[in-house]
């Protein structure tokens, strides 16, 4: 009986994954045709013609290698400093006990509903009046300053979980705050691929703080808000788009690549508390 639940089970599986994954590859096959080979191919994903002549222009005349820079810059820098504020967050709130604890908790929480496009303007503000407008730190600042919530709720139900042995042994050994938080932190490798791989994809796929700090120096633009570069007045370059795309997603997968394993464990451990 399980035997044949499976044989029609894996069909319907593939013809999902098929149907999930074609927009992809489609993207991939379009970077390698040619203008005319995309419009007249339809649906196909085997290119007319296979040449790297879009990655070229988009590497070279849209920009796109300084973009790329950028984006690297923007997406790491701000994953790195919203994990280590998430973390230590996570971790106050776990393991000590404060007046306002209870609500600064379901401060965050609430944070949650709130849209993370709402914050934008006082975030320009804040920004402005820091004299970073237009600056690589200034989008750095604001694409880290954004609602972490989710993060620190995952670290939270986390350190809850450690058992209080091992901070007691910390304690005997003379460890402070920082010191017990830097040697429990490497036990959550979990949480962490899963805090890594949410913000650096939401980073690296970020719009609208990159386009609106920056609009005073475009150059200082990163891959998403470059995308625009392959429009043109009366045209788009749509391969070229495509190319352009394909340069986007390759970063993103070999993150998830690297941190899949821990992935899935983080999700459901951490939620355990």
């Amino acid at each position: 009986m399980k035997r044949r639940a499976n044989l029609i089970a894996l069909p319907i599986l593939l013809v999902v994954s098929l149907v999930w994954a074609y927009p992809f590859l489609w993207t991939l096959s379009a970077a390698f045709k040619t203008q005319a080979g995309m419009f007249t191919g339809g649906a196909s994903l085997v290119p007319d013609l296979w040449s790297f002549e879009n990655f070229e222009r988009a590497w070279v005349n849209a920009g796109f290698s300084q973009f790329f820079a950028n984006t690297v810059l923007y997406s790491a820098t701000s994953t790195v400093i919203e994990l280590v504020k998430s973390a230590l967050c996570g971790y106050v709130l776990a393991r000590y006990d404060f007046p306002g604890r209870t609500f600064l908790h379901r401060m965050i929480v609430a944070t949650l509903f709130i849209p993370v496009a709402s914050i934008i303007i006082p975030q320009f503000v804040l920004v402005e009046q820091l004299g970073l407008l237009n600056t690589r730190a200034g989008v750095i600042l604001a694409m880290s300053g954004s609602a972490g919530a989710l993060y620190v709720l995952l670290f939270v139900g986390f350190f809850a979980s450690v058992p209080d042995d091992l901070f007691d042994a910390a304690k005997l050994d003379g460890a402070g705050f920082l010191r017990t938080f830097q040697l429990i932190l490497p036990l959550a490798k979990p949480v962490i691929a899963v805090v890594v791989i949410f913000q650096f994809v939401s980073n690296w796929n970020e719009f609208n703080i990159p386009l609106v700090f920056t609009l005073g120096q475009p150059e200082l633009q990163n891959l998403a808000v470059g995308m625009l570069s392959f429009k043109g007045e009366h045209a788009v370059d749509w391969t070229g788009f495509a190319a352009g795309m394909t340069i986007s997603f390759a970063p993103m997968l070999i993150v998830f690549v690297f941190f899949q394993s821990y992935f899935v464990r983080g999700l459901a451990g951490a939620t355990k508390g």
